[in-house]
């Protein structure tokens, strides 16, 4: 079977020969990755999954049985609007917004898109790294499949920004496209670019959380890059978000089924503590939220930068849903009132607009997650349990940007490193919190099946009951 026979794509693969010869090339080693560092001890089974094999609304997710190394990984762009090959679509932000977007990359800003393209390429791998011993304590046959699909997705991803490497950036893409499967995550010597992309995620509550938080940043990242002046990102991504709608499904439904459970074992219980009925309790729950929450929230780089000014002015990245929610796009008068720290007090400061473009990102963000958030505790009290989950400050446990070096509650109230380290123990998980959900992580593998530590879902995947049967074990 040929390169373009194997890989699904509406970029012409096969009149393109130097870019075909490229792929050709660097495919070979994607699947000796994928074998090594994807998902460990499912490779012959068959999985129900979806693919993308066209970019149609109604049409672009088939499913089937497939041997994950046998999965059909992508290329495609969103179309354009209208007939023409050629652009024609005004960039839609910046010192060059209204002037016709790029269809080739500019020699300024060469630099500039390929940091961005190798930095959003990174994070794909790495999570299938960080998940590839999950399948073996799924809690059921449903979240098993839905593991994969995620982790076959990433890859998809991970195609998707190669492609923009090898056919825009001559050698140097190619380098860094195999740089790609050369870093590990969580390794010492050739760690992910990005600190939460090396972080354990060895049970399941922390693949809930991940698909939460850090897939939201990649949903807001991707919609920025979707705004790009650099017409083949703007439509590589805008394609992405398409599958990354349901990875943030999994996360936000899981921690959701987690809390469901945990409030039903917690009436169980005479003393209401659903770790006695085998469950995870909901103060546990909350020092994973908070944990993972202010690791993602860190993805979206400083709060004053000039690197986002850079990236907004020059067209490379927008805000989110750019041309729909703001009417000035050129960002040169105006100003952001940030939340600031200083002198130990917090304060409020006026930040250039172009400079806070990180800070406007991170406030979708940070509302998309409270909106969750509050679905979550509709669902704990209507179990009748009276507790509230809450998203923690933006400044808590923070590692990078402004508040770095600094102390605060989960609250977003400064205090001292002292007080921190007193509270550390309840507000982030303990040595004892991880072992004990990892004790819940046993596999449970049988059709309709479900571990008893979360609820099982209100339906299943494409139209079939929950106790289909997603995996055929060899």
């Amino acid at each position: 079977m040929s390169l373009t026979d194997s890989i699904p794509n509406n970029v012409d693969l096969a009149s393109d020969k130097k870019l075909l010869r490229a792929l050709e090339q660097w495919q070979p080693d994607f699947k000796k990755w994928w074998l090594e560092m994807g998902p460990e001890g499912f490779q012959t089974d068959d999985i129900y999954l979806r693919t993308a094999i066209s970019v149609d609304p109604k049409g672009w997710a088939h499913y089937e049985y497939v041997k994950m190394p046998d999965y059909r990984w992508g290329i495609f762009l969103t179309p354009r609007a209208g007939s023409g090959a050629a652009v024609d679509r005004p960039i839609g932000f910046g010192d060059q917004a209204s002037t016709k977007a790029w269809e080739e990359v500019p020699g300024e800003f060469r630099g500039l898109l390929r940091r961005i393209i190798v930095t959003q390429a990174d994070t794909e791998p790495a999570s299938v790294e960080q998940q590839r011993l999950l399948g073996k304590s799924a809690p059921s046959m449903y979240d098993m499949r839905n593991l994969f699909q995620v982790n076959v997705e990433e890859g998809r991803h991970l195609w998707a920004m190669v492609h923009l490497l090898h056919q825009y950036f001559g050698r140097d893409g190619r380098e860094e496209a195999e740089a790609l499967l050369q870093r590990r995550s969580g390794n010492p010597d050739t760690p992910r670019i990005l600190g939460t992309f090396n972080e354990k995620t060895e049970d399941w509550l922390s693949f809930f959380c991940f698909t939460m938080f850090t897939d939201r940043d990649g949903k807001y990242q991707l919609s920025a890059l979707s705004e790009s002046g650099f017409d083949p990102l703007a439509r590589a991504t805008s394609f992405m978000l398409t599958e990354e709608s349901f990875h943030l499904f999994c996360g936000e439904t899981g921690i959701e089924r987690v809390a469901q459970r945990s409030a039903e074992l917690t009436k169980q219980d005479a003393n209401g503590d659903a770790r006695k009925q085998g469950g995870i309790d909901l103060p546990t729950l909350q020092k994973w939220i908070n944990f993972w929450f202010s690791s993602a929230v860190e993805l979206f780089g400083g709060e004053i930068s000039s690197n986002a000014a850079d990236y907004f002015a020059t067209g490379l990245k927008g805000r989110f849903r750019e041309k729909d929610k703001y009417t000035d796009h050129v960002a040169l008068e105006g100003s952001y009132e940030m939340t600031v720290l200083e002198e130990g007090r917090i304060a409020q400061k006026q930040v250039p607009l172009r400079n806070a473009m990180n800070e406007i990102l991170r406030d979708e963000y940070v509302a998309d997650c409270e909106r969750a958030c509050r679905k979550w505790n509709h669902t704990i009290k209507k179990a009748g349990v009276d507790f509230e989950l809450k998203i923690p400050s933006r400044r808590f446990n923070r590692n990078m940007g402004m508040y770095a070096g600094s102390s605060f509650d989960p609250a977003g109230n400064p205090i001292t490193a002292a007080q921190f380290e007193a509270g550390r123990q309840q507000w982030l998980p303990t040595d004892e919190d991880r072992a004990y959900v990892k004790s819940l992580m046993v596999p449970v593998t049988e059709p309709g099946k479900i571990a008893n530590w979360i609820a099982p879902p209100k339906q299943g995947v494409d139209g079939k009951p929950f106790d289909w049967q997603y995996v055929r074990f060899s």
